[in-house]
C-alpha cells in the first residue's frame, strides 16, 4: 500500500512535468515575485510604527496594497514555510513541529511545480527549510544564485527573494554599536526595560533597515530589467518578530506579519475590488492562502487538497471570518497550542498549560533578552505581565488587541467576552476537524502509524481522531477527571495518552500508575513523570527505569527519546541517580533524518546540568 502511494505521488509528479510543454504557449500570464524576509512583525514605517526606518518598503507600500490582519500561521520558520509551500496546515502533513520530516500526501504537489507545469520558470533564492520531503523538481533552481533572469526568454516566472538579516541569530553578534537610539523606543509590556532588552530591538530595528534597502535593490533589478509592469509583486516576513514571547508562540505578536502585495497597471484586473494603491485592508488572510493565491494569479484552479482561500486573482473566493495559528514541539521541547483570530480578538488554547512558557530552549537561550528577562524572574523582580511567561500557562486565553496590542490582559471568565470567546472556540475546534488535525497524536505515533508512507494519508483513515481531540480538551481543561479513567482504557494508545496527560495536569499520581506498564511509550513516559513528582517515594526508582529505557533513541527513536528526556528535566532533582547513565546514552542514531538528529543531543547537554 505504501508503494502504491508512493507511485501514486511520482506518477502525479511526472504528469505535471509532461504537461508543461503543452501549456507554456498558453495566454499572457503574469509574472509574481516574492522578496521576502525573517523574523519581523508589522515593524515598517507604512505599517505605522515610528521607530522603523524603512524608506523603500514604505514608498513601495504607497502605490500597493497593506494587508494588516495576515498572520503566518506558525511562529517559526519550518512549519510556517511548511505551510507556504504545500498549501495545507502543517497538522494536518504530521509536519507541525519544529525541524520535522514527513512526507506530503499522495497526489499532493508543492505549488511551484504546480506553476512550471504550466509553463512557469520557478527560482527560490535560497532558503527552503520545509519539514516535508521535496518529491520531484520543486524549483528550476534553489540556490544563493537563483534568479529570474535565467528563465527562457518570453517566459513567465515565479521568483523568490529571502533576506536572512533581521532573523533572531543576527541579533547575537555585539561588534557594532547599534544606529537606533535604543532610548526612543516602546519595549512591549511583557518585557522588563532593561539595557539589555532595550539594544536587542534596536539592532532589531538597524537590521529592518539593512533589509530594506535588499528590498529596494530586487526592486531596482526588477525594473532594469524592464519587468515592473509586467510583475506583481508581493512582500512579507515569514513570522513575526525574533524577539522571546513573539517567534515561537501563536499570539498575534508571533504570527502577524506584513503583507505588501502590488499590482501594475496591466494586472490590476486580477485585484479583489479592496485594491487600491496605498490602501490597507483588514481582511484576515494567512499563509495557507498563498499557494491557491499564486495559483488564481496564474490562471490555474486550487488543488482540492489546499486548505487555504484565494484572496486575489480570477478564482478569489470570499473573505474568510478567521484564521488559525499552532504550535508544536519547539525545537527541542515538547508543547501542543492551537490559536484563531477574527483580526481583533485572539483566542489560545493551551493543551499543556503546565509546561511554563519560557521551557529552557537552546537556541532561544543566546539572545540576551532571554537572559536577562529569565535571571529577573528568578530574582522576583519583574510585573505580572513580565512573570507570565515563566509560569504555567492557563488552559484558554482571548485578547482584544484594539485595547492591549501586547496580549498580557487575559479577558477569559469576564461575563462581558463568553460570547466572543464561545464563538472563536467553536471556530478553532470546526478548524482542527475540518483539517483532520493528527498533531494531538504523539510524535512518535504520526510516525509509526504512517508506517513509512504520508501522515496526511494515514489520518483520512482514523476514525477516532474526534475522540482524542475531545480527550485532549478535556485533559487540558479544568473539567472532572472522570472521563480521563475510561480514557486510560481506550483501546487508541492517542486517547490514552492524553488521559494520561489530564491526570500529569491534575497532579493525580494514584489514578495515572496503571499506565506505567501502557504498551504505547508516549502513554508510559507521561505516568513515569507524573508519578515521579507526585507519587510515592517507593515508586521513584521504577519511574526512573522506565525513564532512562525509553531516553534511549537507539532502541526507541528520536521522538521517543525527546519526549523521556523532557520527562526526566522535569523531575529535577529526583533524576539525580540517572547521571551517569544519561551520560552513556548515545547523541546520535543512523537513519534519523537531520533537521532532527541534534534535539537528543541538546537535551543530554541541557539534563545533566540541572541534575545535582
Amino acid at each position: 500500500m505504501i508503494q502504491t502511494a508512493e507511485m501514486h505521488r511520482r506518477q502525479f509528479l511526472s504528469t505535471l512535468a509532461a504537461a508543461s510543454a503543452a501549456t507554456a504557449q498558453k495566454a499572457d500570464r503574469p509574472n509574481i515575485l516574492w522578496v521576502t524576509c525573517e523574523d519581523m512583525s508589522s515593524n515598517l514605517g507604512c505599517f505605522g510604527d515610528k521607530y522603523a526606518d524603512s524608506p523603500r518598503l514604505d514608498a513601495f507600500a504607497e502605490k500597493s496594497l497593506r494587508y494588516t490582519s495576515c498572520w503566518s500561521n506558525a511562529p517559526v520558520c519550518a512549519p510556517a514555510r511548511t505551510t507556504i509551500i504545500s498549501g495545507v496546515y502543517p497538522p494536518s502533513l504530521g509536519a507541525e513541529h519544529m525541524r520535522s520530516f514527513t512526507k506530503m500526501g499522495a497526489g499532493q504537489a508543492m505549488f511551484p511545480q504546480l506553476l512550471q507545469a504550466a509553463g512557469y520558470y520557478t527560482s527560490n533564492n535560497a532558503k527552503e527549510d520545509y519539514n516535508i520531503d521535496l518529491t520531484g523538481a520543486v524549483w528550476n533552481e534553489s540556490s544563493a544564485k537563483a534568479h529570474w533572469r535565467k528563465r527562457k526568454p518570453g517566459q513567465p516566472f515565479f521568483s523568490v527573494f529571502n533576506f536572512l538579516i533581521t532573523h533572531e541569530s543576527q541579533n547575537w553578534p555585539r561588534e557594532q554599536p547599534v544606529q537606533h537610539d535604543p532610548a526612543e523606543l516602546r519595549i512591549p509590556a511583557y518585557h522588563p526595560d532593561t539595557p539589555e532588552v532595550r539594544r536587542d530591538w534596536a539592532q532589531l530595528y538597524d537590521n529592518i533597515k539593512t533589509m530594506d534597502g535588499m528590498v529596494g535593490k530586487t526592486l531596482d533589478e526588477l525594473k532594469a530589467d524592464g519587468l515592473e509592469q509586467d510583475t506583481i509583486v508581493f512582500f512579507y516576513s515569514d513570522h513575526g518578530a525574533g524577539m522571546p514571547r513573539s517567534k515561537r508562540w501563536p499570539y498575534d505578536s508571533g504570527l502577524r506579519v506584513p503583507l505588501i502585495v502590488h499590482f501594475p497597471e496591466k494586472w490590476k484586473h486580477l485585484a479583489t475590488t479592496e485594491y487600491k494603491p496605498g490602501a490597507s485592508t483588514d481582511r484576515p488572510v494567512s499563509f495557507v492562502d498563498l499557494a491557491p493565491t499564486v495559483l488564481s494569479l496564474a490562471g490555474l484552479p486550487k488543488e482540492k487538497y489546499h486548505q487555504g482561500f484565494a484572496f486575489l486573482g480570477k478564482a478569489a473566493e470570499p473573505r474568510q471570518a478567521f484564521v488559525y495559528g499552532f504550535r508544536g514541539r519547539m525545537d527541542e521541547r515538547c508543547d501542543l497550542v492551537r490559536s484563531v483570530t477574527d483580526g481583533r480578538y485572539v483566542y489560545l488554547r493551551q493543551y499543556m498549560p503546565h509546561r511554563i512558557y519560557g521551557q529552557n530552549l537552546e537556541y532561544m537561550f543566546k539572545m540576551p533578552t532571554t537572559q536577562v528577562w529569565y535571571k529577573l524572574f528568578k530574582e522576583g523582580k519583574l510585573t505580572p505581565a513580565q512573570q507570565h511567561f515563566w509560569q504555567p500557562k492557563p488552559f484558554e486565553e482571548l485578547y482584544d488587541l484594539r485595547a492591549d496590542r501586547d496580549e498580557v490582559n487575559n479577558l477569559m471568565g469576564k461575563p462581558a467576552f463568553e460570547k466572543i470567546a464561545a464563538t472563536l472556540r467553536t471556530a478553532l475546534e470546526n478548524q482542527m476537524a475540518r483539517v483532520r488535525d493528527i498533531g494531538f497524536l504523539p510524535e512518535n505515533e504520526i510516525h509509526e502509524r504512517a508506517a513509512g508512507g504520508a501522515p496526511y494519508d494515514a489520518a483520512a483513515k482514523m476514525t477516532n481522531l474526534p475522540a482524542i481531540h475531545k480527550m485532549a480538551a478535556l485533559a487540558s481543561s479544568p473539567a472532572s477527571g472522570g472521563e480521563l479513567v475510561d480514557g486510560l482504557k481506550s483501546p487508541d494508545s492517542a486517547v490514552r495518552y492524553w488521559a494520561a496527560m489530564g491526570f500529569r495536569i491534575r497532579k493525580d499520581a494514584q489514578a495515572v500508575r496503571p499506565a506505567l506498564t501502557d504498551p504505547a511509550p508516549a502513554v508510559r513516559i507521561v505516568a513515569a513523570e507524573t508519578v515521579g513528582l507526585f507519587g510515592k517515594a517507593k515508586d521513584l526508582p521504577t519511574v526512573l527505569d522506565i525513564l532512562i529505557e525509553l531516553a534511549n533513541q537507539e532502541k526507541h527513536g528520536v521522538y521517543v527519546a525527546m519526549q523521556a528526556l523532557n520527562a526526566i528535566d522535569y523531575l529535577d532533582a529526583k533524576a539525580a541517580p540517572l547521571k551517569a547513565k544519561l551520560a552513556a546514552l548515545p547523541k546520535e542514531r543512523a537513519g534519523v533524518p537531520q533537521r532532527v538528529n541534534g534535539y537528543v543531543a541538546r537535551l543530554l547537554q541541557a539534563v545533566p546540568e540541572d541534575l545535582p
